[in-house]
C-alpha cells in the first residue's frame, strides 16, 4: 500500500509514536507500582485488624493455645516455682483438633449433666436447653445428658428438636438417660461417675440442676478467670481455688398480678441474692475477702452461704479434687447430718457445692473476683426462693387440691402450633427424614428393672407396672421415630400427654 503521509511528515510521525509507546509504558509500570501498594496495604491492614482481639471478624487459630496465653502482664507475674509448669495446661489439648474463632467458646468440648427427675420443671428445663443451645452458637462442641425418670413422648422430643438445631461449627447432642424414679434425691449423684469416666475426653464439665439458665458469657467468664487464677498463682497453687457462681432472682411483687394496668409495679424490681439475704451488711456476714496464697493478685470474695446448685470444672481441677485425701470428689457419698433439712444441707446442696467448698471437707476456696462479679451470676427460673426472705415467709403452701388457671383456652401452646405446623409440612410434601438422624437421644440402659423400693409417694404418680410399660411403648416410639428419620407419624401427634399413666390402684381416690 502507499503511503499518504508525505516524506517531511513520516519522520515527525515516528518520532512522535516512539515518545508516545515510552510514555504509555512508563504510565503502566507506574499504575501498576501503585495498584501493588494497595492491594499489599490492604492485605496487611486485614491480618492486622483479624487478629485484633477486638476484631469482629473471625481468624483461624489454635484456640487452646489463645486460652493458655501466657501473657500476664496485666496481673502480678510473681510466680516463682511453679511457672516451669509452664506445659501443664489447664485447658488441655485433647484429641480433637480444629481451627477456630478468636472466642474461648470455639472448638471447646463440654460435657454438661443436668438434674431433672421428672417434668415438674419443664418449664425451666427448656429455658436451660435454649441456653446450653446458645453455647453451640457460639462454636461450643456440647455432648448434653439430661437425666430424669420420666421417658419423653416422641412428641415432646420432635418439638425440641425444632429449637436445638445447631450449624457448623459448633456441635450439639442432647441424650435423655432414664433412671429409675426410686433413684429420688440421689439422682442428683448420678453426673459424679459420668465426669470421671469421661475426665480425658472433654474440656470443660457443667453439673446443673434443671432451673438454672447458664449463658455463654458466664461460661466464658469461668475459663477467662480460672486462665487468670493459674497465671497468677501458678498451675499447681490455682487448683486449691474454683471460681464460683452466685444465683440470683427478681423480686417480683407477690401480691398482684401484672398486667398492662399494674406494670408500673415492676419499676423497682431487680436482681436479688435471696441465698445471701439473711445478713445486713452483707460484707463480711454473706460476702467476705479471700486471702489469696499470692500477693498482688487481684481482689476476690466468696460467699458465705456456699451452695450454687452447679457447678464448672475443667479436666484438671476434678484430677486434683479425685486426688486430694480429703476430698475424693470421684467418689458418690452422702450428706453428713441426719434429718430432711440438715445443718450441712440436703444431697442436691451436698452434691453441687458443700461437699467442695467447706473447710472441713474437700476445703477448695471459691473465688468470684470482684471485677467480673456480674458475669459470674446464674438467674434461677423458678423465680420463688426470694419470697423465703423477710415477711414473704409466712406464704400459703400448696395443697394439692387448688384449681390452676392457665390462661384462656384460645391460648396457642408451643405443642399445638408444632403440631398444626407438622400438618401444613406434611401437606405441601415438604417433610424429610434425617439420615441418619441427628436428633435428641434417649436411652433406658442405666434404667434398674429389678429395684422393688416402689414406696408410698411413687405409688401416687403410677404403679411399678405401670410405669416399666409406659417406658417400653416410649421406647418403642422412639426407636420407630429414629428408623423414620425423625419423622412423626399421624398417630404420635395425638400422644402429647407428658404422663399418661394413672397412680397405683390403690391410690386413686386419694
Amino acid at each position: 500500500m502507499v503511503s499518504v503521509i508525505p516524506k517531511s511528515k513520516r519522520r515527525q510521525t515516528g518520532a512522535a509514536s516512539v515518545s508516545s509507546s515510552t510514555t504509555l509504558i512508563a504510565i503502566t509500570l507506574f499504575a501498576g507500582f501503585v495498584i501493588g501498594c494497595f492491594v499489599c496495604s490492604i492485605v496487611l491492614l486485614s491480618l492486622n485488624l483479624g487478629n485484633h482481639p477486638s476484631s469482629p471478624f473471625p481468624v483461624e487459630v489454635d484456640h487452646h493455645s489463645l486460652m493458655l496465653s501466657q501473657n500476664s502482664n496485666n496481673y502480678h507475674n510473681d510466680v516463682t516455682a511453679d511457672n516451669s509448669n509452664a506445659n501443664q495446661q489447664l485447658f488441655s489439648t485433647k484429641t480433637k483438633t480444629q481451627s477456630a474463632t478468636t472466642t474461648l467458646l470455639s472448638g471447646l468440648r463440654i460435657l454438661i449433666a443436668i438434674a431433672a427427675y421428672d417434668f415438674s420443671q419443664l418449664p425451666h428445663l427448656e429455658e436451660v436447653l435454649d441456653a446450653y443451645g446458645d453455647l453451640c452458637a457460639a462454636g461450643a462442641y456440647v455432648d448434653l445428658i439430661i437425666h430424669t425418670t420420666v421417658p419423653y413422648p416422641i412428641a415432646l422430643i420432635d418439638l425440641l428438636n425444632t429449637r436445638l438445631v445447631c450449624q457448623p461449627p459448633g456441635h450439639l447432642q442432647v441424650t435423655i438417660a432414664l433412671v429409675s424414679p426410686t433413684v429420688r434425691l440421689h439422682l442428683v449423684d448420678v453426673h459424679r461417675p459420668l465426669f470421671y469416666e469421661k475426665l480425658h475426653e472433654y474440656d470443660l464439665f457443667i453439673y446443673t440442676e434443671d432451673d438454672i439458665r447458664i449463658t455463654p458469657k458466664l461460661v466464658a467468664s469461668y475459663l477467662h478467670e480460672t486462665r487468670v487464677l493459674q497465671e497468677t498463682l501458678g498451675y499447681k497453687e490455682s487448683l486449691k481455688y474454683n471460681v464460683g457462681i452466685v444465683r440470683y432472682e427478681y423480686n417480683f411483687p407477690s401480691n398482684v398480678a401484672i398486667n398492662d394496668k399494674t406494670r408500673h409495679a415492676t419499676q423497682n424490681v431487680t436482681r436479688v441474692y435471696w441465698e445471701h439475704s439473711y445478713e445486713i451488711p452483707a460484707v463480711p456476714k454473706a460476702v467476705d475477702a479471700v486471702k489469696m496464697s499470692v500477693k498482688g493478685t487481684k481482689a476476690y470474695v466468696h460467699m458465705k452461704n456456699h451452695h450454687q446448685g452447679m457447678f464448672l470444672a475443667t479436666p484438671e481441677l476434678l484430677q486434683a479434687w479425685k486426688d486430694k485425701e480429703e476430698c475424693k470428689f470421684d467418689v458418690v457419698t452422702n450428706r453428713p447430718g441426719a434429718g430432711s433439712q440438715p445443718k450441712e444441707g440436703t444431697q442436691r446442696v451436698w452434691m453441687s457445692s458443700q461437699q467442695l467448698y467447706a473447710p472441713r471437707h474437700c476445703g477448695i476456696q471459691q473465688v468470684i473476683p470482684i471485677d467480673q462479679f456480674g458475669s459470674l451470676t446464674a438467674l434461677h427460673l423458678p423465680n420463688k426462693n426470694y419470697r423465703r426472705v423477710g415477711h414473704f415467709r409466712n406464704r400459703t403452701f400448696s395443697d394439692g387440691t387448688e384449681t390452676f388457671d392457665f390462661g384462656g383456652k384460645g391460648l396457642l401452646t408451643a405443642m399445638a402450633l408444632h403440631m398444626e405446623l407438622l400438618q401444613l409440612q406434611k401437606a405441601a410434601n415438604q417433610q424429610k427424614p434425617q439420615v441418619p438422624y441427628r436428633g435428641i437421644i434417649m436411652d433406658d440402659s442405666m434404667l434398674d428393672r429389678k429395684n422393688s423400693r416402689w414406696g408410698y409417694e411413687l405409688k401416687k404418680k403410677f404403679s411399678q407396672d405401670d410405669y416399666f410399660d409406659m417406658v417400653d411403648r416410649r421406647m418403642k416410639d422412639f426407636h420407630e421415630y429414629v428408623k423414620r428419620g425423625g419423622i412423626l407419624t399421624e398417630e404420635d401427634w395425638t400422644k402429647t400427654d407428658l404422663v399418661d399413666v394413672l397412680p397405683d390402684p390403690e391410690y386413686r381416690n386419694q
